[in-house]
């Protein structure tokens, strides 16, 4: 457990919660932590599922600007690919990972938050990308996972004006995926992730591996990728289960146990 980022596990979630007052800045030290829980959720069998937290005063207002500050060209040539990948070490966790987003998502936060599958915001929340404001741009993967995932011109004017989004305009772009009263954003995040406690591990695995691969490739490369991760569940025994329950017993009685 990390001074800043803790992995709570509880009924099969992972709660991956960021603590570092006052606005959960993403110092190197809360990056690594960061790397370090990711990492930690993805070994563990225990987790079926995880959320991203902030508390429930906000997510993260983004990096640790006066550790930047301070920073040469040299030092950030050596530290932005480890700013880069300890992020992507959320976004590559093989379960699915929902942001509960209260209060401030902006900068690295948003950026965090752009990592996860589905992200539920409290309906007063704010999100954004403001790094030009700095003089600087997104570096922590805004500038790709942004426009992929609301498009390239909407990203580029969030990204150009470094304008704060609201959270029924981050809705209505698709930069959020649910809108909840803030105290019950968690509450929803830790319900959504629940249902996969008990479901078929594996598949869910390369149902997330074959959507964001497939992203990144052509679209016979991704239905290659798709082919071969279909395929191979029908190595896994849930598989087996899944597929036995159903002839028996019809839909949606399987009980899976995660291999």
């Amino acid at each position: 457990m990390g001074e800043f980022v803790r992995l709570e596990v509880a009924d099969g979630v992972a709660t991956l919660r960021l603590d570092r007052p006052k606005m959960n800045a993403l110092s190197v030290q809360v990056q690594e932590e960061i790397r370090a829980a990711a990492a930690e959720a993805t070994e563990r069998d225990d987790v079926r599922a995880v959320v991203l937290y902030g508390g429930e005063r906000l997510f993260a207002a983004g990096a640790d600007v006066k550790e930047m500050a301070e920073m040469s060209h040299t030092d950030m040539v050596k530290r932005s690919g480890a700013l880069i990948s300890s992020l992507s070490a959320v976004a590559r966790i093989p379960k699915p990972v929902v942001a509960a987003i209260t209060g401030y998502a902006l900068g690295g936060g948003c950026e965090l938050a752009l990592c996860a599958d589905v992200r539920f915001a409290a309906d007063d929340a704010t999100l954004g990308q403001p790094e030009v404001l700095l003089g600087i741009i997104p570096g922590a993967g805004g500038t790709q996972r942004l426009s992929r995932l609301v498009g390239p011109s909407k990203a580029k004017d969030l990204i150009f004006t470094g304008r704060f989004v609201q959270a029924e305009e981050a809705l209505a772009i698709g930069l959020v995926d649910r809108l909840f009263p803030k105290e019950k954003v968690y509450e929803e995040a830790l319900a959504w992730a629940a249902q996969f406690a008990g479901a078929a591990a594996y598949a869910l695995r390369a149902a997330k591996e074959a959507i964001d691969r497939g992203l990144e490739v052509d679209l016979e490369t991704g239905l290659e990728i798709e082919r071969q991760q279909f395929a191979a569940l029908f190595a896994t025994e849930d598989r087996a289960l899944g597929m036995g329950s159903f002839v028996e017993k019809g839909p949606g009685q399987a009980r899976f146990v995660g291999r």
